[in-house]
């Protein structure tokens, strides 16, 4: 059913406020931030900065639901908190993948793209958390295993960067090398959503139907063998078996405020492939995973479990 004029307006009112409520919290805790990565010293300045981090995304997702802006069951995650190290392996629908994980889990480490280390929003808090770069893989690992062997989990998107296509993308070689060094587990999380909203492609300011409904589930823990192709094709089979029957009932949504950004995520994708790539040469894809049709619009959201009911109080299972 078309959606009112009225009901439009609400919606864009719910998106700007929801924008400007997190770009305001990352900009008041950027400068507090910045001060204290100089004078705490580094773990101690990792954990503050780490339940900051949680803080604010649990006010922010608390906001969203107060304004009817989404709903959120993340209550599984938090049999998480105390279940020792290990790799937190979630699919990767969209942008507020990472804001969900960690306003339940506080002392988690996380990977994140350079560019948003580099980010002015966010370039502080993440350094005071001791985010890891993945601007050199090398680097990447080390400092991932480092924090395992310290008794942290670690939040590392198996694909690398948001999903291109349903129900999920290649997954990248990097997780099997990092739980295989560090010995811990690989424990999946399946990330669900009723919106495309902030898939790949999805422009900032292109306004979805609200409330969008989240949820989280734990998945599958898998143990890494010494064949990391083998490892690969049955972690990705897995986030197909849980994830495709519903993503591919779910239609494209959203084309016209999807942009042409995949040619750069492409590139710094295959450098990071390149730079992981086995002597055997790059792991075939999966048939199992569906592949965008060439020049067709890229689809990355998987349809939830939890639907939306009329009548509902828009309160859900939050935090």
């Amino acid at each position: 059913m078309k959606q009112s004029r009225l009901g439009q307006m609400r919606d864009s009112a719910r998106m700007w406020v929801g924008l400007t409520l997190l770009g305001a919290l990352c900009m008041i805790w950027a400068p507090v931030a910045w001060v204290l990565q100089r004078v705490l010293p580094a773990a101690r300045g990792q954990r503050v900065g780490r339940s900051a981090t949680t803080g604010f995304f649990r006010f922010y997702l608390r906001a969203l639901v107060w304004m009817r802006a989404a709903r959120f069951d993340l209550s599984e995650l938090d049999a998480l908190r105390d279940a020792g190290p290990q790799i937190v392996a979630p699919n990767h629908p969209s942008l507020l993948d990472a804001v969900l994980i960690i306003s339940r889990l506080p002392q988690i480490g996380c990977v994140m793209k350079d560019e948003l280390l580099k980010n002015i929003f966010l370039s502080a808090g993440a350094r005071l958390a001791r985010y890891i770069s993945n601007a050199s893989v090398r680097d990447m690992i080390r400092r991932s295993v480092s924090d395992l062997q310290n008794g942290e989990s670690l939040l590392l998107f198996p694909e690398g960067t948001r999903s291109r296509c349903l129900p999920i993308g290649p997954c990248q070689r990097a997780v099997c090398v990092i739980a295989r060094a560090a010995k811990v587990p690989v424990q999946t999380v399946i990330i669900e959503t009723d919106s495309p909203y902030l898939t790949k492609g999805w422009t900032l300011f292109h306004r979805p139907p609200f409330p969008i409904v989240y949820r989280v589930r734990l998945g599958r823990v898998f143990e890494v063998g010494d064949d990391d192709h083998a490892f690969l094709d049955e972690l990705q089979q897995y986030f197909v078996d849980e994830l495709g029957a519903r993503a591919r009932a779910v239609s494209t949504a959203g084309a016209s405020g999807r942009t042409g950004e995949r040619a750069r995520d492409r590139t710094s994708d295959r450098a990071a492939a390149q730079d992981l790539r086995s002597p055997r040469g790059a792991r075939p894809p999966s048939p199992a995973v569906e592949a965008p049709p060439p020049g067709g619009r890229p689809v990355a959201h998987v349809i939830a479990r939890t639907r939306r009911q009329a009548g509902e109080d828009g309160s859900g299972h939050l935090l």
